[in-house]
């Protein structure tokens, strides 16, 4: 559990000393808007580098934040980028109840949703393979770590994080029967896990006009193991207030499996790129 009074000092920092005061490389931008642009920028900019070196490229995608991925698909519409040099990992999905796959047209299938704001506006010619867009499925948790292997390894992980510090669905280990290291959880693979109440209550809100019925209470996820090891991790969030103190546990906080985007600490590449809402104070600044 995290010092309340170290917390505290945390919350109080001024946005303006956030970058310069952060031990993870930070950058604070304007807008969400001008999040989602860097989202897509990064994003194009490494899959454009990987065809000019003549280099397969695997990366690990988020559905959420998705604001990026239309303009995305625009830069690579532009430019006449063809992806078939691309893997696609999808982070994380929900299931239905009993566990099992919902149909991709779902509102809550994410690899539905990511095919709808990326890969179906782009032009057919430009579309990466079928084969080449792997979500993770309860049928095979080892597929995408196999595939991950079998391609090379991930170049990059993009992300965003949740309230309660979780990456995908990584959340914080909640059973009072079960005790989880901080190795053990880092370590942690591809598995079928309940949905935290927060979790479930954040998309009712965003998604489901606060209907938490609507929202399915398992998913499957990626573990940490795939997620960490990837050669860079850039993490992006736009959702303001939502997300201001777990932005600063993220940047100050040890690693602790209360908080599973605090291990991040000690990758060798990782970035923070948020809106400027989501850095302000949570309370007030000193």
């Amino acid at each position: 559990m995290l010092d309340k009074e170290l917390l505290n000092e945390w919350l109080a920092i001024p946005p303006q000393d956030l970058e310069a005061r952060s031990p993870i490389p930070l950058r604070i931008l304007p807008s969400k808007e001008d999040v989602h642009r860097d989202f897509a920028d990064t994003m194009f900019g490494e899959m454009w580098n990987a065809r000019q070196a003549g280099q397969q490229l695997s990366l690990i995608v988020p559905v959420g934040p998705t604001g990026g991925y239309p303009v995305l698909a625009e830069r690579v519409n532009e430019a006449r980028l063809r992806l078939d040099h691309v893997t696609f990992f999808g982070m994380d999905n929900w299931l239905d109840w009993q566990g099992r796959a919902l149909p991709l047209h779902d509102p809550n299938n994410f690899e539905g949703k990511f095919h709808s704001l990326f890969i179906e506006r782009l032009e057919q010619a430009l579309r990466p393979r079928a084969e080449d867009v792997i979500f993770p499925a309860p049928t095979d948790l080892d597929r995408s770590a196999r595939e991950i292997d079998r391609r090379g390894g991930i170049a990059t992980t993009y992300g965003g994080f949740g309230f309660q510090g979780h990456l995908a669905f990584n959340e914080p280990p909640t059973s009072r029967w079960a005790s989880v290291s901080l190795e053990q959880f880092r370590d942690s693979q591809t598995r079928i896990l309940p949905a935290s109440v927060d979790t479930i209550i954040s998309h009712a809100e965003r998604s489901a006009g606060g209907n938490p019925f609507a929202v399915p209470s398992l998913a499957i996820t990626l573990g940490m193991r795939e997620l960490l090891g990837a050669r860079r991790i850039r993490l992006y969030t736009e959702t303001g207030s939502w997300k201001q103190t777990i932005l600063r546990i993220l940047l100050f906080s040890e690693p602790t499996v209360d908080y599973p985007v605090t291990l991040v600490h000690g990758h060798p590449d990782v970035e923070v790129v948020v809106d400027a809402v989501s850095a302000q104070c949570p309370m007030p600044c000193v």
